[in-house]
């Protein structure tokens, strides 16, 4: 397996909603509110990604694009990748790669929200090292200047103690 990270391009775009749209369904159907299932629908992920491609990353193994990361300022915020690529190091990698972008760019603590109820998620990132610095109402966008707020963990990763 040949692991590669890159920053995304637009031609990456219809592969990178192929695998947000469905993931986002997967780790957040039963812990999120019923107003934002509504603006989560495939549709609705296209312009976000073709928006958010300069900030965007992606992990092709052999070629084939096998999840992706996204950064806003000190937070990576998303973390997304296809299920037959689970278990391979591929989110490792990403995490790492993007707790590495946010430094890069002069933030000392990268952190990332993940809904309260997504313990398979939560359990992913304190293996990295990540550690809960507890809960929060994160607003989750649903169009222009409107949000839903999403009962989330706000997950950091601080630098080493020497």
């Amino acid at each position: 397996m040949t692991l590669r990270i890159r920053p995304a391009t637009p031609a990456d775009a219809e592969r990178v909603v192929d695998i947000w749209a469905p993931g986002w369904r997967d780790g957040h159907l039963g812990h999120v509110p019923e107003a934002l299932l509504a603006h989560r629908t495939r549709e609705a992920f296209v312009p976000r990604v073709a928006a958010a491609i300069p900030r965007t990353r992606v992990a092709e193994v052999d070629g084939v694009i096998a999840g992706f990361t996204m950064t806003a300022g000190d937070e990576v915020d998303q973390v997304y990748v296809d299920p037959a690529f689970r278990g391979t190091g591929v989110a490792a990698a990403l995490l790492a790669d993007a707790a590495d972008a946010v430094r890069a760019a002069g933030h000392p603590v990268p952190w990332l929200a993940v809904a309260s109820g997504n313990a398979r998620a939560r359990h992913f990132y304190e293996r990295e090292g990540w550690t809960d610095a507890g809960e929060f109402a994160y607003a989750a966008e649903i169009g222009a200047d409107a949000s839903v707020p999403v009962s989330c963990h706000r997950m950091e990763l601080r630098p080493a103690r020497a």
